[in-house]
């Protein structure tokens, strides 16, 4: 009898510690796969020297941005918003012209990434501040970003924004809010000062040229051409119909 419990006893232990292999080694590979999954994502992150300045590319999201923060690659390399690269080992080199390196440390000199990486590739170099926003930016003014954003021709919305106005604040939480939720890479808007004392001669020239007589007007454009003007106090619904409907 007691011969019988203990082989009864070691069928069931054998049991539980099969059952906790089989977990074991699903965990560990769901972990593995998902490990693989980040690793190879994070193998579409770059950092290229173009004009003379870092961008961060995502393939993925066929995205181009200012790097604003030193990065460490998969392999310990850093590389530095200067362009400055320094290897796990000490030694070091600059990024030239066109070159790009990668996070699982593949190096790219100018002219190597692959046409069909960079077809749709969105140009999102901007110099002005990023108020909101990640596909659809709004941005600080800024008037090289106004006349490349215009140059190409994107629909721009533009905020004339002054800091003492009452109306102005209460409606740029809706404003960040809506361009949060935007996802139109051709779309970009611009907080324009105006009348604040922060206002350069750029923007009064711009006011100017719309004819903004009242703060928290928004003036949008589209093909280089107005296509509304409107002084009254929008909410994010309001942003949302009319900037998608452009």
């Amino acid at each position: 009898m007691k011969a019988n419990n203990f082989l009864a006893i070691l069928l069931i232990l054998s049991v539980i510690a099969l059952g906790c292999a089989k977990t074991t080694s699903t965990d560990s590979a769901e972990k593995n796969f998902m490990m693989d999954k980040e690793a190879g994502e994070m193998a579409e992150i770059g950092f290229e020297m173009k004009d003379g300045k870092m961008l961060m590319v995502d393939e993925k999201a066929k995205t181009m941005s200012p790097m604003e923060k030193n990065a460490v690659l998969n392999d310990g390399t850093k590389v530095m918003t200067d362009g400055k690269v320094v290897k796990k080992d000490g030694t070091s080199f600059m990024l030239k012209e066109g070159e790009s390196i990668w996070m699982d440390g593949t190096f790219m000199k100018a002219g190597e990434m692959m046409e069909d990486n960079k077809e749709g590739m969105i140009e999102a170099s901007y110099l002005g501040k990023v108020l909101a926003g990640s596909a659809t930016k709004y941005l600080d003014f800024n008037k090289a970003d106004y006349d490349k954003a215009f140059n190409e021709k994107r629909k721009i919305l533009l905020y004339f924004y002054a800091s003492w106005c009452p109306t102005c604040r209460a409606e740029q939480p809706e404003t960040f809010a809506a361009f949060k939720e935007l996802n139109d890479s051709n779309l970009i808007g611009f907080r324009v000062n105006y009348r604040d004392g922060d206002d350069d001669a750029d923007e009064k020239a711009l006011a100017q040229q719309f004819g903004v007589s009242y703060q928290h007007t928004k003036v949008i454009l589209k093909d280089g051409q107005r296509i509304l003007k409107a002084p009254d106090s929008w909410d994010k619904q309001r942003y949302l119909d009319e900037l998608r409907k452009i």
